[in-house]
């Protein structure tokens, strides 16, 4: 059976009950690549700090490339390695840099991973987190420049993808914290980290991805299992470069340049499907892909947002999933060629034409 290329969405930074937290949607995103076939999922599905799991039916792409993408304007070509450049703040001190050097370099020994040139800022970046109105997290950093000369001079270097590792601002006795590691509420830092990646990503055109440098928190007794993967050592940087080490290099459509073989490349009118949270629908991949006539398969997973089917106006045409266990079986079938009416009843009837 012939692989269904399927794109999986969980939007970052939102509070969604399965991927809000420490990498908590990877047993779904391992779900759905067996049903599927071929999973394109983005780094907030899969990054779980020290924990990862690396699956050759599933290709890690942040969030920029995931959407343009979805838009049609690039194609994906899996690669066998990436080398990848690691990029450090300024803003880390010394004993928290050094702990980043040491994931990087185990990475390379017991995992065999090619790492480096390693490249630092010449000034701190200056990461700022907020919360915006719906209390979705989102900020920015103070000097974006900082960031593109050395991803710049990275990629001049031969890096062909890049790990980022910034210094955000800590919040060990922050309200907002101490509901996330109990389960309860949202990432802060996920915004800034997307802001981070996609600025890289559009401006360089090479994978990329996130992790923060943080003082490790104090132990907690009562931890939510779903925030414990990212206490479990003192970096995050473990599964981006795991992530990063196979991630597909992206091919521009939109060039005059001479292209890879198609059989090379995973292209956006091969997408079978896309699954996205019940109300969080808004993104640009899943609108592209509605647009282009792409089944659109909704799941039960709730965030801060509502933006459902009904506030769209996409109240037929879709697939409705409580969890992502029907989400399979929905991919299954189309996978399978199966007209999705024929799993249920009443069978709808014949459209006659007048």
């Amino acid at each position: 059976m012939a692989p269904l290329p399927t794109l999986m969405l969980v939007p970052t930074g939102i509070g969604c009950a399965l991927g809000g937290y420490a990498g908590d949607a990877l047993p779904c995103a391992r779900l759905l690549a067996a049903a599927s076939g071929c999973l394109i999922t983005h780094p907030n599905v899969m990054n779980g700090a020290s924990l990862y799991w690396s699956d050759p039916r599933i290709h890690y792409v942040e969030g920029y490339g995931l959407d343009r993408f979805a838009a049609g304007d690039l194609a994906l070509r899996p690669v066998r390695q990436q080398k990848i450049g690691l990029l450090l703040d300024a803003g880390i001190e010394p004993e928290l840099r050094q702990r980043q050097l040491h994931v990087a370099e185990g990475c390379r020994a017991s995992l065999g991973l090619n790492i480096g040139p390693v490249l630092t800022t010449e000034e701190p970046l200056e990461v700022g987190l907020k919360l915006g109105s719906s209390g979705a997290s989102w900020g920015g950093l103070a000097h974006p420049e900082e960031l593109l000369r050395a991803g710049q001079r990275l990629k001049q270097a031969g890096a062909t993808a890049i790990a980022v590792v910034a210094r955000f601002p800590e919040e060990a006795e922050s309200e907002a914290l101490a509901a996330y590691r109990q389960g309860k509420g949202v990432d802060a830092l996920a915004g800034a980290e997307a802001v981070i990646s996609h600025l890289l990503v559009r401006e360089l055109g090479l994978p990329c991805a996130h992790a923060p440098a943080l003082s490790p928190l104090p132990c907690e007794p009562l931890l939510d299992p779903r925030a414990a993967g990212e206490e479990l050592g003192y970096s995050f940087l473990a599964c981006v470069l795991v992530g990063l080490s196979r991630a597909p290099d992206f091919v521009s459509l939109n060039t005059d340049s001479i292209l890879p073989p198609s059989s090379e490349l995973l292209r956006p009118e091969q997408i079978g499907a896309v699954v996205a949270p019940e109300d969080a629908l808004g993104g640009e991949a899943v609108l592209a892909c509605v647009e282009r006539g792409i089944p659109l398969i909704t799941v039960t997973n709730p965030s801060l947002l509502k933006v459902t089917p009904e506030r769209l106006g996409l109240t037929s045409g879709l697939l409705r999933a409580r969890n992502y266990a029907e989400v399979a079986g929905w991919l299954l079938s189309l996978r399978e060629g199966l007209m999705p009416a024929a799993l249920d009843r009443p069978l709808p009837p014949l459209e006659w034409l007048s």
